[in-house]
């Protein structure tokens, strides 16, 4: 027969922005557990409840009682557990005794093989758990293994205390326990509290203040009607969606709220009974930028601003209560109240903010600490802005370096200003503005807020040339320094988040015109600044840098699809230009696909093999005439034509035609190796036999290490 099991924690406001996690490892942790204990019946659905004052679990097809397993146990080795007449030894009687199993079993123990030697085993049977202990494991299991972000301890209150109890640790202070199978209390206890079937509903929308649940499927029916909660995350989250987006409908013609997983999410996590009302605020706050305005809003009163259909800020807003009263109106100017001041503090930081130049905050930056070890905000401007100009010169770009060493002199000065001091996310963006405040050209301003781009997998690049080179220099400075001195990533601790740096390098490497820039020597470029200010040498620090950002590349082109054979053929020539290794890639794809892809790729490997016992000048020359057997005549005719054709296609960076056409030498190649001895007698031969396969060997390599393809 199957059962229906609640449970839920009752406990103060728990964090929002975690809530849905906190309540899905509790209800999974339970299900997963009961599951492995043999509780659950096939077709067993979970249902998982999360308010703010509670987390919650509603599982179908529930044994009361799971079944009895037999089970076999072994006890010793049979030379430890038997005498030489067969009879039992002390070692074995004790240990059946500690089994509490009768000495007369010992005539009846099972004896097999257990690797190399005979065992005695016991069999058994183990008594299934009834639901209501399982249940006890299933729940101090769940919430011993939840994602806690910070754990409380408090007192328990008197009259719930379990004896020898004092204080517990969880998230929140935790009230109530309920546990019912069907209609029945199941007697377990968790967090110093005993389970009932009592529970409270909306804190002040609530028909009473304590409620009872009389079965375990009536559970959210009757938080719903007596209680006022919805007690699904996932339907309140659905309802707030639906309540957003008709009243903005009904606030005018095109509007819609402002998109936000995060902030909808915590919302969700803020309200039982979520009801949306529509909100507004002077125009005259308009004039500040708008980021300042939905930051403001968003991050400070949880509100959802209204867009027009250009996506424009509006002077509407709404407002996810936790109420419905039947007037309003109350709730309403209320938050509006509350808003005007938040309103204000961004308008008055916006209007003195302006009221300095970006270029007077410069010297100001020589009062922020950087890094203890590489100075303040001003030397990493200096270091950014040396480098910028030296990539642009790389570059050409003359017409764009002026711009490009003026953005790089100005990008961290908004780290000064009051907007951003209060609202660090705007950083970048409050530079843009006041940049063209001071008259700065649009690139400029584009290229300062668009500096820290790419933020995050997935982000863009900056919208122009001078915004992508003075984002390279600006992530290149930060891998060199904190390689320069030993800060590096251990683990899942990335602290100065180089793992996205390096992601963001490679991304912008890969755009035109930075596809062509040498990796090598930008490093160099970065790291020899850097050695005339710390006085060191950076030799190591550029080894590894150079392998930091080909592993992240590595992870990349993981991320795309492509094999690690693949990866590895391509990375294993150590490229300098990291442009080249999109096409390298698809080219490398490609050729591993063809028919004669893997006999090429075992005959590479065997080239490398043979060249690597030679000594480097054994493999130095070769001469055409020297040669004697046809099959090596064959392979000399057929590089001829197929190397110098592959060499054209290379040289236009046309890699996949390139490897295609090397193809065409697996008949040559593995006629040689069939029939002609590399390693002859004759030094001369040798030698010059082994000229003609480093020639070989050096054309089939050059797109990628076509060995790394060989099984």
């Amino acid at each position: 027969m199957s059962h229906s099991l609640l449970v839920e924690l009752q406990a103060e406001e728990l964090p929002p922005k975690v809530l849905s996690s906190l309540a899905n490892a509790f209800a999974q942790g339970i299900h997963k557990s009961l599951e492995q204990q043999g509780l659950l019946n096939s077709g067993s659905a979970l249902s998982i409840f999360a308010t703010p004052r509670r987390l919650g679990a509603h599982i179908s097809h529930v044994s009361a009682k799971a079944q009895d397993k037999h089970i076999q146990l072994k006890l010793m080795p049979v030379s430890v557990g038997l005498d030489a007449q067969g009879n039992p030894t002390a070692a074995l009687l004790k240990k059946l005794q500690s089994l509490g199993v009768g000495v007369e079993q010992a005539a009846h123990l099972e004896q097999k093989m257990d690797g190399k030697s005979l065992a005695l085993f016991l069999q058994q049977t183990q008594a299934g758990l009834t639901v209501q202990q399982g249940l006890q494991i299933a729940l101090e299991h769940s919430i011993s293994q939840m994602p806690i972000p910070k754990l409380m301890t408090y007192q328990l209150d008197k009259d719930c205390a379990l004896p020898g109890w004092d204080s517990v640790s969880f998230v929140r202070p935790v009230h109530h326990l309920l546990a019912l199978l069907d209609d029945q209390i199941l007697s377990v206890n968790v967090l110093g509290l005993s389970a009932g079937r009592k529970t409270l509903g909306h804190r002040f929308e609530s028909s009473a203040v304590s409620i009872e649940i009389d079965h375990a499927d009536r559970y959210e029916d009757i938080l719903l009607h007596q209680g006022a909660v919805i007690a699904s995350f996932d339907k309140r989250k659905t309802l707030i969606q639906q309540q957003l987006q008709r009243a903005a409908k009904e606030a005018g013609e095109g509007l819609r709220p402002i998109e936000d997983e995060a902030l909808l999410m915590e919302v969700t996590g803020l309200v039982e009974r979520p009801n949306v009302l529509l909100c507004q605020f002077e125009k005259t706050f308009l004039e500040v930028p708008a980021e300042c305005l939905i930051l403001t809003m968003k991050a400070n009163q949880k509100y959802f601003p209204l867009l027009n259909a250009k996506g424009e800020l509006t002077h509407q807003f709404l407002v996810v209560s936790n109420i419905a009263p039947s007037d309003p109106s109350a709730v309403i100017t209320g938050n509006e109240r509350v808003v005007r001041p938040r309103l204000a503090d961004a308008q008055f930081f916006y209007n003195h903010d302006r009221q300095r130049t970006l270029a007077d905050r410069v010297e100001g930056l020589g009062k922020v600490v950087y890094h203890h070890q590489l100075g303040t905000q001003l030397q990493r401007m200096q270091r950014v802005r040396n480098l910028t100009q030296q990539i642009a010169t790389v570059l050409g770009s003359t017409a764009e370096q002026a711009d490009a060493v003026t953005a790089a002199q100005l990008a961290k000065t908004d780290l000064l200003t009051d907007m951003v001091g209060e609202f660090p996310e705007l950083q970048g963006t409050m530079g843009a503005y006041y940049a063209l405040n001071d008259g700065h050209s649009v690139q400029v301003a584009q290229a300062i807020e668009d500096h820290y781009k790419p933020r995050f997998a997935g982000d863009d690049l900056p919208r122009n040339d001078v915004g992508c080179l003075l984002a390279l220099a600006d992530k290149l400075e930060t891998l060199s320094g904190m390689f320069a001195i030993g800060n590096l990533p251990t683990g899942d601790k990335d602290p100065y988040a180089l793992r996205r740096q390096a992601l963001g390098v490679i991304r912008i490497l890969m755009r035109r015109p930075f596809d062509t820039l040498n990796i090598h020597h930008l490093l160099n470029s970065s790291l020899g600044i850097l050695s005339k200010e710390l006085n060191q040498d950076m030799a190591q620090a550029a080894t590894d840098l150079y392998q930091f950002i080909l592993d992240r590349l590595a992870v990349t082109l993981k991320d795309q699809q492509y094999s690690a054979a693949e990866i590895d053929a391509v990375l294993a020539l150590r490229p300098i230009c990291l442009g080249d290794v999109p096409a390298r890639m698809v080219a490398v794809q490609e050729f591993a696909n063809l028919p004669q892809a893997a006999a090429l790729a075992a005959a590479n490997k065997r080239l490398a093999n043979i060249l690597k016992k030679a000594a480097p000048e054994e493999a130095g020359l070769f001469a055409a005439e020297k040669m004697s057997e046809v099959a090596e005549k064959n392979l000399y005719q057929a590089m001829l034509q197929c190397v110098s054709q592959a060499d054209n296609f290379y040289a236009e960076k046309n890699y996949t035609t390139s490897l295609k056409t090397l193809a065409l030498l697996r008949e040559p190649v593995d006629a040689f190796f069939n029939d002609v001895m590399v390693n002859d007698p004759n030094d001369s031969i040798r030698r010059n036999r082994l000229g003609l396969l480093k020639q070989l060997h050096d054309s089939m390599n050059r797109v990628a290490d076509l060995s790394r393809l060989a099984h």
